[in-house]
């Protein structure tokens, strides 16, 4: 006894002008299937690998823009001790910016250049130059080179002070402050602390 179930060619010849419609139909079934397919976990994670990376260099960026300015905070309180009526100190320093770094970068030039000199003078040249950032590290793990890192400004100062309500003081600190950071007057608070 024989199975009789779908016949496929009768079914097909049965669908006289819909066999398109049939064959995007199935195609479209597959694209579905395709799409909805999970990838993999390796790829998932140099995914999520890549994003944490580049978080966690915007976070290590502000951390050492914090402890940069801190650390300049407390040389400052170190040298204002010093000064005479000056006494017990606390400064605050604001940044304009945060650090930026320069990449290393190869540049290519090229030139082109042409002369006529039968009857007319037309002198004609052409350069082109591209610029590409330099790389080291593993094929996975590239780190651009960086050249050197411009620390950020010094926006404002402020300083209060014990001796914050002397006029020779406060003239004193911010003469100091302005040949430190090259801050403008302006910009620089002195205050009498409590």
């Amino acid at each position: 006894m024989m199975y009789k179930g779908w016949d496929w060619k009768t079914f097909f010849k049965n669908q006289k002008g819909k066999k398109d419609q049939w064959l995007i139909l199935l195609l479209l079934g597959i694209l579905v299937l395709v799409i909805a397919m999970p990838i993999s976990e390796k790829e998932s994670k140099d995914v999520v690998s890549r994003e944490d990376k580049a978080t966690d260099s915007y976070v290590q960026q502000d951390q050492s823009d914090t402890a940069y300015a801190r650390q300049l905070e407390m040389r400052l309180e170190e040298v204002l001790k010093k000064v005479e009526g000056v006494g017990n100190v606390s400064v605050m320093i604001t940044l304009s910016s945060s650090s930026e770094k320069v990449v290393e970068k190869d540049r290519e030039i090229s030139s082109d250049s042409s002369r006529e000199s039968s009857g007319g003078a037309a002198v004609s040249s052409r350069s082109s130059s591209s610029e590409t950032s330099v790389y080291y590290g593993n094929s996975g793990d590239e780190v651009p080179y960086v050249k050197k890192e411009i620390s950020p400004e010094v926006e404002g100062v402020l300083v209060i002070a014990q001796g914050g309500d002397n006029a020779v003081v406060i003239g004193n600190i911010t003469e100091a402050v302005q040949a430190l950071f090259g801050v403008d007057t302006h910009k620089i608070k002195v205050m009498k602390s409590k």
